[in-house]
């Protein structure tokens, strides 16, 4: 070898070493690469969507799909008949309450994502104990429950009173006010996805605000409810209604809206 190429060589192999030592510094540079200008990270378009939120913290927003609101039960039916009316009862032209033996009721229309607002009470009347008290069910996709009890002062399963996914997740607490009073629940829902042939992608997820305190958090539903057995998920859906269960109590609803995510 000449010379001229060993000379070649060398630097060639230096400038080789100088580039590996680069991709594998442990020490950012000392200025950044491009000159930055605070404008480069300014977002401006598309302009963010304006939602004009309730006077009344509760109430809907401007963009909310109202599903009750004291006047009607339009936006419900029958769950044993969906061409039939919802069976249960408006009171003071405020609230409807569950009656007894005529089946649950659904919405008209069909959700996936969303957030969803609704208030219930337990009946006038205090009575019965543990699950037999104030029962009822919020069935999002007529398929995962958060379940609605008088859980004030009523020991049950854990994973059976107010707040939980029943018999799936526990409440983180138990928030439950007074049997006369009114309770919240709000909850962010992602529904599950299901890949092209039909098979489970990503599971359902919940998190609940039970008047305000938060006792779902990012949860995981693992699946149908199921009285009996363990949840799961037997095949692929979409979007479907929202279900109210007749659990045999005079339940109280007031105030419920929907914004879809």
């Amino acid at each position: 070898m000449n010379s001229k190429n060993y000379f070649f060589f060398l630097a060639a192999a230096v400038f080789s070493l100088q580039i590996t030592a680069q991709k594998h510094s442990s020490t950012p540079p000392e200025v950044s690469p491009m000159p930055m200008e605070p404008q480069m990270t300014e977002i401006w378009e598309p302009e963010v969507t304006v939602v004009t939120p309730a006077k009344t913290l509760g109430d809907a927003p401007s963009d909310a799909i109202i599903l009750f609101d004291g006047s009607s039960l339009d936006q419900w039916s029958s769950q044993k008949d969906n061409t039939k009316p919802a069976p249960w009862k408006i009171v003071d032209n405020d609230h409807f309450e569950v009656v007894p033996g005529s089946g649950g009721i659904s919405t008209k229309m069909k959700f996936g994502d969303c957030q969803l607002h609704i208030e219930f009470s337990a009946p006038d009347k205090v009575e019965g104990e543990s699950q037999g008290r104030g029962n009822s069910g919020l069935f999002l996709q007529n398929r995962y429950e958060l379940q609605i009890l008088d859980s004030y002062n009523n020991r049950t399963y854990r994973n059976g009173q107010a707040g939980s996914i029943y018999k799936d997740h526990a409440p983180l607490v138990n928030a439950m006010r007074g049997p006369l009073e009114w309770n919240t629940y709000d909850v962010i829902y992602r529904a599950p996805r299901f890949k092209k042939d039909g098979s489970l992608d990503a599971k359902a997820e919940i998190t609940v605000l039970h008047n305000g305190v938060l006792v779902q958090n990012h949860t995981v539903i693992n699946g149908n409810t199921y009285y009996v057995g363990l949840h799961n998920y037997p095949s692929a859906h979409g979007d479907d209604v929202i279900s109210l269960q007749d659990h045999g109590n005079k339940t109280q609803f007031r105030n419920i809206w929907l914004r879809k995510l």
